[in-house]
């Protein structure tokens, strides 16, 4: 009888700690305490993240003392009104402690690319040092040949304002809906947290957002991690190395 006691205490132990672990692991992957894409980030990778207002007030002092960043993508600007309220604050802050940083503009579908590039004009300084303008897109339209032509617009605007090829960022849905045969030849930032990029079939991507609950000191909310595609110096030649000013 006590064998049989104690075979039975081993056996509830053993089932325990098995929905224990069945529990926990999700738990800490939910909030971005564990994450399996990391694996597939090595620690020689040039590592950034991308902010918004979501992220509120950063440290950016903290987030230097890492160590683990050279670069930080921003929200700038939304659809052809809507400016993100820390812009200024985390452009200012970024490079202060010497980060390479750019600007993302949110894009909405359903209007103009004209009005949505001068939104994003207006709002982030053409500087030297400065990664290239951001196109985030990640919504689908109904009318996908219109929605082209608009991107189209958008894009040119922006490059020959700044002088640099815009980056795209978007997920693995929108780039065959909208990127791959159309623009491919621009600087491709996906945005893949759940699987490894090197799983997919975009080959030719520049960054990936690999972690979209990533903590890091200094920042108080989660936030988005990336890496960059090659080194260093690969990086630094995407940079905008004009001294003119601002303005045209």
């Amino acid at each position: 009888m006590n064998k049989a006691r104690e075979f039975l205490k081993r056996r509830v132990w053993r089932v325990g700690l098995v929905l224990l672990c069945l529990l926990t692991v999700p738990i800490l992957w939910y909030t971005g305490i564990i994450w399996p894409n990391s694996w597939f980030v090595l620690s020689n990778n040039v590592q950034g993240l991308d902010v918004s207002s979501y992220q509120k007030q950063i440290d950016w002092k903290h987030v230097a003392q890492t160590g683990r960043f050279t670069f930080v993508f921003i929200k700038a600007t939304e659809g052809k009104t809507y400016q993100d309220a820390y812009f200024q604050a985390n452009w200012r802050g970024a490079k202060d402690q010497g980060l390479l940083r750019g600007a993302y503009h949110f894009y909405i579908a359903s209007l103009s690319g004209a009005e949505q590039a001068d939104n994003y004009i207006h709002v982030v300084p053409k500087e030297a040092g400065m990664l290239p303008p951001v196109l985030d897109l990640e919504v689908s339209a109904k009318d996908r040949q219109v929605t082209l032509r608009e991107i189209t617009v958008f894009l040119n605007r922006l490059e020959h304002y700044y002088g640099m090829k815009p980056i795209i960022y978007t997920d693995l849905t929108r780039y065959a809906e909208f990127v791959k045969g159309h623009f491919e030849e621009y600087p491709l930032w996906i945005g893949e947290a759940l699987f490894p990029i090197q799983w997919s079939n975009v080959t030719n991507w520049t960054f990936w957002q690999y972690c979209d609950r990533g903590h890091v000191p200094g920042i108080s909310e989660p936030v988005d991690l990336d890496v960059f595609s090659a080194g260093r110096d690969k990086l630094h030649e995407l940079v905008y190395r004009s001294i003119s000013s601002n303005s045209e």
